[in-house]
């Protein structure tokens, strides 16, 4: 099946209620809001879904974008306005779970920009929209002066994972996009980046 055409754009606060839409009651993933990352895994376990769905709307509101919504067109209208997926890419440090993480603390002292989350809406699953999302974020992150993306997925060892398995995405969607592995601490898990050229 052929990728969807899609447009990308970052999350900003007018782009809040596409992002809610998305994510729908249950924050895309038992409560998460893309907060997992964003904080400090003690805190983290004692907070509720409103209590993340709050704190990702006040970093929006504050005026950073937390990620991209990639965005179907032509369905109905010319201009896109059904959210069909995220990806969640920022400067490493706004993710404060990473440096205490065992597998993926830093391996060296060059400043990256980290892609630590997917969420596709079901029935656009499988369709290549992972590899467009990379795309738009290396090209957002180059925007704002990134020079290396470093990114956490999954390399299953069957062919097939579950969906809930795999948030950070797949391995093999990574290496289309043009990312190098450059460590693995586990398996199942290694850690890639993108190396963006100067212009």
């Amino acid at each position: 099946m052929s990728p969807p055409e899609i447009e990308i754009h970052p999350v900003t606060p007018a782009r809040w209620p596409d992002m809610q839409a998305l994510f729908g009651p249950r924050g895309a993933c038992a409560g998460c809001w893309c907060m997992f990352w964003r904080t400090q895994r003690s805190i983290f376990e004692k907070l509720s879904g409103e209590d993340n769905r709050l704190a990702m709307q006040s970093i929006i509101e504050k005026g950073e974008a937390p990620g991209l919504l990639a965005y179907l067109v032509g369905e109905t209208t010319e201009i896109p306005t059904t959210p069909v997926g995220w990806i969640s890419v920022a400067p490493r440090q706004r993710f404060l779970a990473l440096e205490r993480s065992r597998l993926f603390k830093s391996i060296d002292d060059q400043p990256v920009w980290s892609i630590v989350c997917f969420f596709i809406a079901r029935k656009h699953r499988r369709q290549g929209l992972t590899v467009k999302l990379l795309d738009g974020a290396v090209n957002y992150a180059a925007q704002h002066g990134a020079r290396i993306v470093e990114a956490y997925p999954v390399e299953p060892k069957k062919e097939r994972a579950p969906d809930v398995f795999v948030y950070t995405g797949l391995a093999s969607a990574f290496r289309k996009a043009g990312f190098v592995e450059v460590a693995r601490r586990s398996e199942t898990r290694p850690m890639m980046r993108y190396y963006i050229q100067p212009a």
